[in-house]
């Protein structure tokens, strides 16, 4: 039980350094001169995100093979980052088609 608690541990804190979640919680207590309600307010939410995740996922599997969600999750991750890259795309070209439509001189 404590290699699965030190192993759980690792994975997620790893996971969550530098993600939109952290840089939330940077913004919030940033901008807040109460960094303490923040850190508990943020520490309460997590723990609920995990504790129906872990629920959900014990319950899954009773009639989902484990593999199939490990599947279904890799491939949502994988959507959510191709359309992040496309979008960074589309920016990336719309701000240069707008850098070059303010370079072409009036009336050519």
């Amino acid at each position: 039980m404590l290699s699965l608690l030190a192993s759980t541990f690792a994975t997620v804190f790893l996971a969550e350094l530098g993600d939109k979640t952290q840089l939330a919680i940077v913004s919030i207590s940033g901008t807040s001169s109460r960094p303490g309600a923040v850190f508990a307010g943020s520490a309460l939410a997590l723990v609920l995100a995990s504790l129906l995740g872990s629920a959900a996922g014990g319950s899954l599997t009773r009639v989902i093979p484990a593999d199939w969600l490990q599947l279904a999750a890799s491939a949502g991750f994988l959507i959510l980052g191709l359309r992040l890259i496309l979008r960074a795309n589309q920016s990336a070209v719309a701000a240069a088609a707008e850098a070059a439509a303010g370079e072409v001189p009036p009336g050519s």
